[in-house]
């Protein structure tokens, strides 16, 4: 659900690993693009009233359904991201679909300090990862369903990297904090692993389990594609030094792939 960024190299990855795979879009002229990469296409669109295009078509043909729809209401989008969600669970509920795996994000445990595992209980700040953490309760409180919930840290990958943005910044902030970061190559490791060994029923933090300071790695990832480094202001470290740990899933996997970006 969302062949997006995210959503279209899963896709792919899953059809090279001879999985059948629906993906919907919200245009029309990118149903092309994924039939053309044996993904059955379905133009579907979500709002927080209504749902257009055939969802029962869509979940009448699948066993699982990812859920991987970003809330972007940074850019003051009045829709509620809760209830475009609620509308979807509403209609998965009509359907024969079984297992849920639901994209979420880190933003969930807020100001949260020090080392953060799925064992500490979120305390959002922000209004995304309010409703996050609302939509995540849908299916985690549904004993009907077998859902897993992925929290995704800062997502870098293909024409996706933060160092564009903060090149020849001056005077930035918490240089000394740590990063926590996932690679595109590596959310899809998490989601075909979790599909692949049926680790259902749990909660899994999307972070690379390395951490150097902002300071060190954006400038390092600057010099290395020949942009002009951020400037960081000599401040002293912040009192939040939040690290994500994916524990639950290192624990059960006990690797991540190499990824390319860290």
């Amino acid at each position: 659900m969302g062949c997006g960024w995210l959503g279209l190299p899963l896709a792919k990855h899953l059809v090279a690993n001879s999985y059948s795979v629906h993906g919907t879009t919200t245009s029309k002229e990118k149903l092309s693009i994924l039939e053309k990469e044996d993904i059955v296409p379905h133009q579907i669109t979500l709002s927080s009233s209504t749902i257009g295009g055939d969802i029962q078509g869509l979940l009448s043909q699948i066993d699982t359904l990812v859920i991987n729809i970003p809330p972007k209401l940074r850019s003051g989008n009045p829709e509620s991201f809760y209830e475009k969600i609620k509308l979807l669970y509403n209609e998965i509920k009509k359907s024969s679909v079984s297992h849920i795996i639901f994209i979420s994000s880190t933003a969930v445990y807020g100001e949260i300090k020090g080392e953060v595992t799925e064992d500490c209980i979120p305390k959002p700040v922000t209004e995304s990862g309010k409703q996050l953490l609302a939509a995540e309760q849908l299916f985690k409180k549904d004993d009907e369903l077998l859902s897993t919930i992925i929290r995704l840290g800062g997502l870098i990958g293909p024409d996706r990297h933060p160092v564009t943005m903060l090149s020849q910044r001056q005077n930035l902030v918490n240089g000394h904090d740590p990063i926590n970061l996932i690679h595109l190559n590596d959310c899809i490791h998490m989601i075909s692993t979790i599909i692949k060994n049926d680790y259902w029923g749990e909660i899994f933090n999307g972070v690379y389990p390395f951490h150097p300071t902002k300071k060190e790695f954006y400038t390092k990832e600057a010099l290395k594609i020949g942009l002009p480094p951020p400037d960081y202001s000599k401040s002293l470290p912040s009192k939040l030094n939040k690290v994500i740990v994916s524990k639950n899933f290192l624990d059960k996997s006990h690797h991540f792939e190499n990824p390319v970006g860290l």
